[in-house]
C-alpha cells in the first residue's frame, strides 16, 4: 500500500508542475534558513575539531559578588591570582588553565600596521585544546616560567605577515612589545573559546600587577577527566566561592562552572546570580522561534493543499465509495505531503552545503568552519519530517471528512 501511496503522490505531483514547483520553492527557502541556523547552532554549542573535549569542557568566566541584602552586585571577569590561588588547586578538574579573552592590538611592520586579535595564555591551556600544529612547536612550562617573549600564530596571520616564507623564529612586534614567532597552528574558528590569531604566554603581560588581581582579563577553562566528574567540578567550583574574601559591603561570591550552552544563556538571559544558567529557557526560546518561523510558511502550504485537495474532490468520492476510510485517506495526503517535503529537504541541504561554504570563504564570521556531519543532516531531516506534518495536517483532515455523495459531484 505504501508504494501505491508513493506511486500516487508521483502523479499528482506531475499533472501539476507549476503547482508542485511553487510548493518545492516555499519548503526549500524555509527549510534552507532553518537549515543553515541549525548547522550554525550546532557548530557552535557542540563544537569538534579543536574542541573536540567540549563534553567534558567547563568554562568559570564571571565573578559576582553581591551584599546580604541584594541592594548592590557587580560582575567583573576574573582575576588571575583568583584562578591560581583557588581554582588549580582543584581536586575534581583534571586540567585548570588561564586565558583572557581575545582583544585587538596592533602588529607593526616598518610602516605598516595590522590589527589583529591576541590571548594570553598559561602552558595548562596548550593540554586542553587540539591545536594542528603546521610548523614550530607550542609554548612550554620553561617559557611561561621564564617569562620568553614568545608568541604563536595562525596560519592566516603567517600568510598575512610573511607571506610565503618561514613565519617560525621571525620577530613580531606587538603593541610596542617585542616577540618572536616559535609557532604556527590552524586556523580557529572565531565563536570558538580557543579562538585567536595570536598566543603569548600570560608572563608576557608589561607588568607583574595582574598576578595580584581576584578581577581582571581572564577566564578559567577547566578540563575533567570524564562527563562524569562533570558535576562534581561544578559542585567544587560553588564551594570555592564561599571561601572568596569579600570586596567591601559585597560579601556574597557566586562562581559558576558553565558548559559552552550554560555560558551563552547566561551571558544572554543575565543570569549570574543563581546556578540555574537559563540554558532550557534558551533552547526554548530559539524551539520556538523555529516553530514561529515554520508557522507561517505552512500556513502558506495548508491554503495551497487544500485547494489541491478540493481539485481532487470526485477521486476521493470515488474511494471513500469504495470503502476507503478517512485515516486510509487522511494518511494518503500526509505521505503525499511529506514526500514533497523530503524532496525540498534534499534540495534544501544541497543549498545549505552552498551557503555554508560561501559564509566560510566570505569572511563575515572569521575562520567560520561547519561541517554537515550526521547531527546537523538528523536535525534538518526532522524538521524536514516536523514541517511537512504541520503544513499537512490539516489539509489530510479536512480530505478524510469530505462527503462522498459531494465529492463524487465536485460540490464538496
Amino acid at each position: 500500500m505504501f508504494r501505491n501511496y508513493l506511486l500516487t503522490a508521483w502523479n499528482v505531483f506531475m499533472r501539476r508542475k507549476l503547482f508542485t514547483a511553487i510548493n518545492l520553492l516555499c519548503i526549500v527557502l524555509t527549510l534552507v534558513v532553518l537549515m543553515v541556523s541549525t548547522a550554525l547552532l550546532e557548530s557552535l554549542l557542540q563544537p569538534s575539531g579543536i574542541e573536540g573535549k567540549s563534553g567534558r569542557f567547563l568554562e568559570v568566566s564571571k565573578l559576582t559578588q553581591s551584599s546580604a541584602d541584594g541592594s548592590s552586585r557587580a560582575t567583573s571577569r576574573l582575576g588571575y591570582k583568583l584562578i591560581d590561588k583557588y581554582l588549580k588547586p582543584m581536586q575534581s578538574a583534571h586540567l585548570v588553565a588561564a586565558a583572557t579573552s581575545a582583544s585587538l592590538v596592533s602588529v607593526y611592520q616598518g610602516d605598516r600596521v595590522t590589527e589583529l586579535d591576541l590571548r594570553r595564555v598559561d602552558t595548562n591551556y596548550w593540554k586542553i585544546f587540539d591545536f594542528k600544529l603546521l610548523a614550530g612547536r607550542l609554548p612550554t612550562l620553561e617559557d611561561e616560567q621564564q617569562g620568553h617573549m614568545v608568541a604563536v600564530i595562525n596560519a592566516s596571520v603567517a600568510r598575512r605577515l610573511f607571506g610565503a616564507g618561514p613565519a617560525v623564529a621571525q620577530p613580531l612586534d606587538v603593541a610596542g612589545q617585542a616577540f618572536r614567532v616559535i609557532g604556527v597552528v590552524a586556523d580557529i574558528p572565531a565563536q570558538l573559546h580557543a579562538y585567536s590569531e595570536i598566543w603569548a604566554p600570560v608572563t608576557t603581560f608589561p607588568t607583574s600587577s595582574y598576578r595580584d588581581a581576584m578581577e581582571g582579563p581572564f577566564s578559567a577553562l577547566l578540563l575533567a577527566d570524564s562527563t562524569a566528574d562533570v558535576s562534581r567540578i561544578k559542585n567544587e567550583v560553588m564551594q570555592i566561592a564561599g571561601r572568596i574574601p569579600p570586596n567591601g559591603d559585597l560579601t556574597v561570591t557566586h562562581l559558576w562552572a558553565d558548559s559552552r550552552l550554560d555560558d551563552i544563556a547566561r551571558g544572554i538571559l543575565v543570569n549570574n546570580n543563581k546556578p540555574d544558567s537559563g540554558a532550557g529557557t534558551l533552547v526554548m526560546i530559539i524551539a520556538t522561534a523555529m516553530f514561529l518561523f515554520m508557522l507561517l510558511p505552512a500556513l502558506n502550504l495548508i491554503n495551497l493543499n487544500t485547494g489541491r485537495i478540493l481539485e481532487r474532490s470526485s477521486e476521493i468520492g470515488v474511494r471513500r465509495s469504495f470503502g476507503a476510510t478517512s485515516a486510509q485517506l487522511a494518511g494518503q495526503f500526509l505521505i503525499e505531503n511529506t514526500v514533497l517535503c523530503l524532496i525540498g529537504g534534499v534540495i534544501g541541504l544541497a543549498f545549505t552545503a552552498a551557503i555554508l561554504a560561501w559564509l566560510e570563504g566570505s569572511g563575515l564570521i572569521p575562520y567560520l568552519k561547519v561541517n554537515l556531519n550526521l547531527a546537523v543532516v538528523g536535525y534538518c531531516t526532522l524538521i524536514t519530517f516536523v514541517f511537512g506534518i504541520l503544513s499537512g495536517l490539516i489539509p489530510a483532515w479536512k480530505m478524510s471528512r469530505l462527503d462522498p455523495v459531494l465529492a463524487l459531484k465536485g460540490t464538496a
